[in-house]
């Protein structure tokens, strides 16, 4: 076993018992950064020498009985939206090429002071806005996009670069990659994890949260970097400790929410099917399945375009008028975009949020978790630039994308996403679970216990398949011509019948 395919619980248990050095786990990791780089593109910035002088500082204080806990000397990276200290921090921008931040974010801060070992920072969609990330590969499928923003973040985890990554979410951009690379991803409730130095997008939205192989590594991670911080104003105490992890058992006494509505509508076949396997396996752990309608949901996509487009545009527009050369078509075309929303769109927006979090709440009165795909496809072609389903139903691929994560966003509610199995092409697929707000132990509770019941936790976290990375992009089969809601048990199709 190489220590680079270790989890941060295992890789913490090896160390801990002095199996496993810092150094020895870091060189691994920066070892396989190097091999992997010119094929997957994950680092903006590599910072392999202080990782080493860190990792041995780290090993120094391990021998001498100076334990920090459980991130002491493991290594992590940062998505290149994320403030350090000295370090080139660009959000992947021209705007930005040259900038070097004076000071740490508040999360660095907490993970430095963890003992966590940083290895680089990772490729985001230019500031954050969009949810492809298209310098980076995707290490399942080189032709299919890895998600975005934080999609950096997600294939350095996937492939052993970093053993996990911080990235950060206004619409579904944690989640979104874990998904297609087989990761768990949190959303955290919004204002737990201070936002301090990090590079807005949509200040009422944007979240950060971490990356991993493991809900228990996820919620080890949390625990780190979750508290209240008076530089984020946003910021909140939560009633209960983060979990850290370790705990799992059954599911009795916890009511699953099953959408009959909207969650369902438009996901390929293969995607509904794990989630339906995966939601009667909770139940078989002892979970109640109680079905819902998720409520005002036609309201979604607008009311989170609405605040995300005007908030973003406000944010950059200093850049916007003075550089809009240094912008890539896209993000500028959509900055320019949100300038011609009206003050009165984006209050009416404001009320419809606050209808939707205050029916959402009801909603979770009689239910704990609710259960749905986390996007409605495995990784999409890259090439492609709309959906168009079965039924004749066509959206932009952003829309595809943050359908069903935007929910959380705009209620503020925390998200894990969790990997549930492959699609006929190997591609993974992805399970969210939403919570209700501050139940991150719950959620975490009955992720852990959802992946010990299938042999997925982190003592298999080396067992798990790697991604192939190098080999030829997977050609999907023949177009799938049967009704897109279908959940048959005989998997048909990998997504939507066409693109254009």
């Amino acid at each position: 076993m190489r220590p680079y395919e270790l989890g941060v619980a295992a890789a913490a248990d090896a160390i801990a018992a002095k199996e496993l050095s810092p150094v020895e786990l870091v060189d691994s990791v920066l070892q396989r950064a190097a091999e992997t780089e010119d094929a997957l593109n994950a680092y903006v910035t590599r910072t392999a020498e202080t990782a080493r002088a860190k990792a041995a500082q780290a090993e120094r204080d391990v021998m001498a009985g100076r334990s920090r806990g459980p991130l002491h000397g493991i290594p992590f990276a940062l998505k290149d939206n994320i403030d350090t200290s000295g370090i080139l921090t660009t959000a992947s921008s021209r705007v930005w090429a040259d900038r070097v931040p004076a000071e740490d974010s508040a999360v660095m801060d907490r993970l430095t002071a963890a003992g966590a070992v940083l290895v680089g920072k990772t490729q985001t969609h230019e500031f954050a806005y969009g949810l492809v990330t298209p310098q980076t590969v995707n290490p399942w499928s080189g032709d299919r996009i890895v998600g975005g923003s934080s999609g950096g973040s997600a294939a350095a985890v996937a492939v052993g670069s970093a053993t996990f990554a911080l990235g950060t979410d206004t619409a579904g951009s944690i989640r979104v990659p874990a998904s297609f690379n087989g990761l768990v991803g949190l959303k955290p409730t919004y204002g737990l994890v201070s936002r301090f130095g990090v590079t807005p997008l949509s200040w009422s939205m944007d979240h950060v949260g971490p990356l991993t192989r493991s809900v228990r590594d996820t919620a080890l991670v949390l625990h780190a970097i979750a508290g209240r911080d008076p530089r984020d104003t946003a910021g909140i105490v939560s009633p209960h400790a983060p979990h850290p992890g370790g705990h799992p058992g059954d599911l009795r006494g916890v009511r699953i929410g099953v959408p009959r509505t909207y969650f369902l509508d438009h996901v390929a076949p293969q995607v509904a099917y794990a989630v339906g396997q995966a939601t009667d396996r909770l139940v078989e752990l002892g979970a109640t399945a109680v079905e819902v309608d998720p409520p005002l949901t036609r309201y979604l996509i607008p009311t989170l375009w609405a605040h995300v487009a005007t908030e973003a545009s406000a944010v950059h527009g200093d850049h916007l008028r003075h550089h809009p050369e240094l912008f890539g078509d896209d993000l500028r075309t959509l900055l320019e975009a949100g300038r011609l929303i009206t003050a009165d769109d984006y209050l009416r927006a404001q009320r419809c949020r606050t209808l939707i979090s205050r029916s959402w709440q009801e909603m979770f009165t009689t239910i704990d978790v609710l259960a749905t795909p986390t996007v409605a496809s495995t990784a999409l072609p890259r090439s492609w630039t709309a959906v168009r389903w079965d039924d004749g139903f066509t959206e932009d691929i952003t829309d595809s994308l943050l359908r069903l994560t935007a929910a959380a966003n705009i209620t503020g509610l925390p998200a894990l996403t969790l990997p549930v199995g492959e699609d006929t092409g190997g591609l993974p697929i992805g399970l969210q679970l939403i919570g209700n707000r501050l139940t991150e132990p719950e959620l975490l509770r009955v992720g852990e216990t959802y992946e010990a019941a299938h042999g997925n936790g982190p003592a298999a976290s080396a067992r798990r398949r790697t991604p192939p990375l190098n080999r030829p992009p997977f050609e999907p089969p023949a177009p799938h011509r049967r009704d897109a809601h279908a959940t048959d048990p005989v998997p048909g199709g990998t997504g939507p019948a066409t693109a254009r």
